[in-house]
This record gives C-alpha cells, sequence and structure tokens, in this order.
C-alpha cells in the first residue's frame, strides 16, 4: 500500500477512485488515518481552522491553499489586482505603465468592476460616463451562473443600494455582497455564439511562485447566438456560457456539450486570423494568469501542505484582448460528455502527478519541482525560482515552453510595445 486517501463527493467518485486505485492507494473511513484529501473549499476551512486545532504532519496534503478565496472570490480577486497595480505603479514598475487615456498598457486585463454597495457611488459616476453600457451583476460567493443578471439603467439596481451605508446587500432570499462589472458586449463570436474558455492552472507554491498550464482545456459556447440588444438581456442562454444553465436551453447538444477544445479554438484563429495574431493572444492569456497570480501571491497562505488546481474563465472579445472573469477554486470535475469524461480523469491524473510524484507517499518537505516526465499535459507556466537564478524574471509577456517563468524584451514599434514569445 503506497497511501491512504480520503475523499469527498464533490466530483465524480469513480473517476477519482480509478486514478487512486492505479496508484496503489485505499479508500478509507471517516475516523481513519489519511494521507491525501481531495476535499471541498468547505472543508478546508475546517482543516486549517484554529478551533478545531487539527495539524496536519508531513505525510498528508490537501488540494486547497487555506485562503483560496483571495483569488476565487469575485470581489477579492479583483480588490487584488487593483492592489498589485497600485504597488507595481508605487515602486515605479514599467509594468504599471499608462497610455494617454490613462489604461495599463499590460494590467489591463479585467474589466472594469466595483463592490456594491460598497462602490454604489462610484459605480453611478462610472455609469453616467456612458450611460448606454450594458453591466453584469454577479453574487461574490455563488457559482453556475446563480444570481447573475445583466442591467443597462440604474433604476434597475437601485433597489439593490438601499442597504448600503449598513453596507448589506439585500436580495430577494438574503443579504449578500455583489460585483458589477462592465459587460463585455463585443466578444468574439463563433457560428454567431459567444464563448469562454475555461483553462486548467496547478500551483504548487506560491512562495516561490511555481504553476502549470494544463494544455487540455476547452471554450464553452452559448446555445443561443448572441445579440447585444436590450431585449435580450434577461436571456441567460445568450450571454451566460455556463454549463449548468446552457444543458437546459432546448438547442443543448448532449454528444458535444456545447464544447471545443483549446487546440480546436488555435487551428480555427490560426486559419482565419494568422498564427502570428494567434500566438499573440495565447501570450496574453498566458501572461494575465501569471499576473494574477503574482497579484495574490503576497496573501497567500502558503502552507507546504497544499496545491491548488484553479479553473480560469477567460473571454476573448473581437479585437482579440482576453479579459479575465472569474477563477474557481473548485472547478467541475464531473463529466457532461464522453471526451469531457476523458479530459477530467487525465486533468486528474496529471495533478496527482505532480503533486504526489511515482504514487508515493506525500511529503510535504520536497521541493515541489517534479521531473519533466511525469508533468503528462501540464506544462510548466512560470517558475519564480528558476526564473531569478537564471537572471531571466523579467516580469513580461510569453507564454509556457521553458521551465524559466515569464521571458521577453519590451521592444517597441512606433512607440507601441510589441509582444514577445518564449523561445
Amino acid at each position: 500500500m503506497a497511501g491512504k486517501v480520503k475523499w469527498v463527493t464533490d466530483i465524480e467518485k469513480s473517476v477519482l477512485i480509478n486514478n487512486f486505485e492505479k496508484r496503489g492507494w485505499i479508500q478509507v473511513a471517516e475516523n481513519e488515518d489519511w494521507n491525501f484529501y481531495w476535499m471541498s473549499v468547505q472543508t478546508i476551512r475546517n482543516v486549517f481552522s484554529v478551533e478545531t486545532g487539527y495539524r496536519l504532519s508531513d505525510d498528508q496534503i490537501v488540494n486547497h491553499f487555506p485562503n483560496h478565496y483571495e483569488l476565487t472570490r469575485k470581489d477579492l480577486m479583483v480588490k487584488n489586482i487593483k492592489r498589485y497595480r497600485k504597488e507595481l505603479e508605487k515602486e515605479g514598475s514599467p509594468l504599471a505603465e499608462k497610455d494617454e487615456n490613462g489604461k495599463y498598457i499590460y494590467l489591463d486585463f479585467v474589466p472594469v468592476t466595483f463592490m456594491l454597495p460598497a462602490d454604489y457611488n462610484l459605480f453611478v459616476e462610472e455609469f453616467r460616463k456612458n450611460p448606454s453600457s450594458t453591466w453584469i451583476m454577479k453574487p461574490c460567493g455563488k457559482a453556475q451562473g446563480k444570481g447573475i443578471f445583466l442591467i443597462n439603467k440604474l433604476s434597475q439596481i437601485k433597489k439593490w443600494s438601499r442597504d448600503s451605508k449598513t453596507s448589506s446587500f439585500v436580495s430577494q432570499s438574503s443579504k449578500e455582497a455583489y460585483v458589477i462589472s462592465l459587460y463585455i458586449n463585443n466578444p468574439l463570436l463563433i457560428g454567431g455564439k459567444k464563448f469562454d474558455l475555461r483553462l486548467y492552472v496547478l500551483v504548487s507554491t506560491y512562495r516561490p511562485l511555481r504553476c502549470y498550464m494544463y494544455k487540455l482545456g476547452f471554450c464553452r459556447f452559448c446555445t443561443v447566438k448572441y445579440t447585444p440588444s436590450t431585449s435580450e438581456l434577461d436571456n441567460m442562454f445568450v450571454h451566460l456560457t455556463n454549463v449548468a444553465i446552457q444543458k437546459h436551453g432546448d438547442d443543448y447538444n448532449h454528444v458535444h456539450g456545447g464544447k471545443w477544445t483549446v487546440s480546436n479554438l488555435r487551428l480555427y484563429l490560426e486559419s482565419t486570423r494568422g498564427k502570428e495574431v494567434t500566438n499573440k493572444l495565447f501570450d496574453e492569456i498566458h501572461w494575465i494568469i501569471v499576473q494574477s497570480l503574482k497579484a495574490v501571491a503576497p496573501v497567500m497562505n502558503n502552507d507546504k501542505h497544499c496545491f491548488e488546481c484553479y479553473g480560469y474563465d477567460i473571454i476573448i472579445d473581437d479585437k482579440l484582448k482576453p479579459w479575465l472573469i472569474e477563477v474557481n477554486a473548485s472547478p467541475s470535475l464531473t463529466s457532461s460528455t464522453a471526451n469531457d469524461r476523458i479530459l477530467k480523469y487525465n486533468l486528474i491524473n496529471d495533478t496527482l502527478n505532480i503533486a504526489v510524484p511515482n504514487g508515493e507517499i506525500p511529503d510535504c518537505k520536497w521541493n515541489k519541482s517534479p521531473p519533466k516526465e511525469v508533468l503528462g499535459n501540464y506544462e510548466v507556466l512560470y517558475d519564480e525560482e528558476m526564473a531569478q537564478s537564471d537572471g531571466t524574471d523579467r516580469d513580461l509577456r510569453g507564454r509556457p515552453g521553458q521551465p524559466t517563468g515569464v521571458k521577453g524584451s519590451r521592444a517597441r514599434d512606433s512607440g507601441k510595445p510589441v509582444l514577445t514569445t518564449w523561445k
């Protein structure tokens, strides 16, 4: 027996069990010792709670960082990115450079966002600058598209801001905080339909930052063709790509699940927009991910027993500019199609191979830098320690390919920054 495993029911059991049995691990009862725990975000609070008095031993690891919510709660993610920008600006970092309109050149990758009710007055001021704009409201602590709606008039949210002075947010059923973001009303369309990207990113340590990009991400398509018409603002089959919503649509396809692989997207873009433009797009996506992780690294509890696989949601607009929408701490590991099941199985398998190489009993003291042959479909996205030792950590745009971090140079052409690609 190589080790013991404890699991919970927030993912498809058979997929996880098959991966565990492959490694010679076993399931154990709730009251037995365990070495590896694939747990829910709710359970992680109890494990690291001071009240429980529980302490992990060196041969126990878990699949969430204690305060993962600094990245995965919608409001905290935006808050940390804004703080990160200001710190870089204060330091005089070239990353915080702005254009003539006052927009960040390199760090403008999240839509304009406000927290409600706290930022209500700031939101109103911004809204009145462009009263024809559309905004999207999301509850901070929910997932799968629950509680989301679009607005294009102040009157539509005034009832949501009645209790702003008491920092409470009234909905029909409970009090909860919301974020309101400028809606990207010019998304890139394929077949007339809106889509977003679900990309998987594994973080083994935040200090130094070491993260991996999974090559088998996918696109999620809406079932109804996109229209910016205000008459369709309430039609979530037009605007929200969440499978949890789209699967209830009349036009949902149960064979392919409304999904495309990232490799298919690349082929499509290379054939319609060109290879250079496509490479630049994916350079920017990888740049966004690394910078978002750097933004939360200083505040993340970098517990040695932890690793985490995040689900990044990216939307591409019709100018091929990628936008970070949100990051999921527990991306769905259940499958809606046969191909989906294969992808999720391989994702879990490759994640475990990096977290616990060779199926051995976990050891949280090791340096968390697995050999290249165990990466599977992962590739090193950024390795801060190696980048610093090589003198190549310039914090500039690039794409994965070498385990030396983000590399590049700030070339300029007619005063405009030019992206470079990792070589």
